[in-house]
């Protein structure tokens, strides 16, 4: 089949790719259809790492994607040849501790497309556990199946937060992962979710595309302690952090009423500073999530009831002919584009 490989550091290409997956009773073979481009995926074709985990050979990208079911497993129930189904992409070792602890997303071993050395799903079809493959109602389009992945995040943010209704809540960072965490935000139940970043064309399109609810702010031009006072003159209830700043990091407890949640997101690149007393004096409950778990179902049934109205974060698509392309926009997205799609 073809696929989009890093070759290594600043080199990609469609080639041919011989897959060794072996189709078990508990599996299906997918044929994709839609894949999203992560940051991830444009920081290993950049810097050819992320942390510990190091491209050291040729490595399919991908791992937001919707595809049709082409073929079942022997023992696979609840999904047929011709079922339009989205992939959670990390795969735990079975019987691990985490696993039978119910926190399988911790899972050391998990297999995670993309992440060297597992090949990730930018290619012709792959063979993959049915029991992380999710049927999509036939109103929920391939490139809302393949936003699942993203958005799953933003849904598991929102239910760690124990968002109550009518919370105001502040979201640090307007990139893909900081708008899906307000639009979840939204969806479970906040009254407002002020959004800040200091890309003011990013804050543009959402504001554009997202009107109402989410309060846009640039908190390089606007005061953000004025925006949070006019909505919340005690604070608000919960912090998002997805901007991964170390600057934010230290200072969010500020914005926080007491007794406050703030749920962390973003990642720093390295230590970043923190503010224990502040945040004792107010008794913050700080709270950290590591991707999702057990989110996909609910993610899907929010998009097709319209609860998540999510098709407006694609603003720019490639056909798979034109992956390399995408990824070069990927490299040097403009501050007006958010999710980048490549259609197989």
């Amino acid at each position: 089949m073809k696929a989009l490989i890093l070759k290594e550091k600043n080199k990609l290409a469609i080639e041919d790719f011989e897959s060794d997956e072996r189709l078990g009773p508990d599996d299906v073979r997918i044929g994709i259809k839609n894949v999203g481009i992560c940051g991830s995926d444009v920081h290993y074709y950049l810097h050819g790492r992320i942390g510990d985990f190091v491209v050291e050979k040729p490595m399919v990208l991908g791992h937001e994607a919707s595809g049709v079911v082409l073929e079942v497993g022997s023992k696979v129930k609840h999904l047929e040849a011709g079922d339009r189904v989205c992939m959670e992409p990390g795969i735990p070792a079975p019987g691990s501790p985490s696993v039978l602890s119910g926190q399988y997303n911790l899972d050391p071993a998990v297999r995670f497309w993309a992440t060297p050395p597992i090949h990730g799903c930018m290619r012709e079809s792959v063979v993959h556990p049915a029991a992380f493959t999710f049927k999509l109602p036939e109103n929920v389009s391939f490139e809302e199946g393949a936003l699942v992945e993203p958005l799953a995040i933003g849904v598991y943010s929102a239910d760690t937060a124990a968002i109550r209704p009518g919370d105001v809540a502040l979201v640090f960072g307007a990139g893909t992962i900081g708008i899906v965490t307000a639009l979840a935000a939204l969806a479970s139940g906040c009254a407002k979710v002020l959004l800040a970043d200091i890309k003011q064309k990013k804050l543009d399109v959402v504001r554009s595309n997202f009107s109402g609810n989410v309060v846009c702010v640039n908190s390089a031009k606007e005061s953000l302690e004025d925006a949070v006072s006019g909505l919340a003159p005690e604070g608000v209830d919960i912090v998002f952090e997805a901007s991964g700043s170390p600057a934010i990091t230290g200072s969010f407890v500020r914005y926080l009423r007491p007794g406050g949640r703030a749920v962390m997101i973003g990642m720093p690149a390295g230590p970043a500073p923190f503010d224990v007393v502040a945040a004792q004096a107010k008794e913050i409950r700080i709270m950290h999530i590591f991707r999702y778990r057990n989110m996909y179902p609910r993610t899907v049934k929010m998009i097709s009831s319209g609860t998540l109205k999510v098709a407006p974060l694609v603003t720019q698509r490639y056909d798979f002919k034109d992956a390399v392309k995408a990824f070069d926009f990927a490299a040097s997205m403009p501050e007006d584009a958010i999710k980048v799609m490549v259609g197989m």
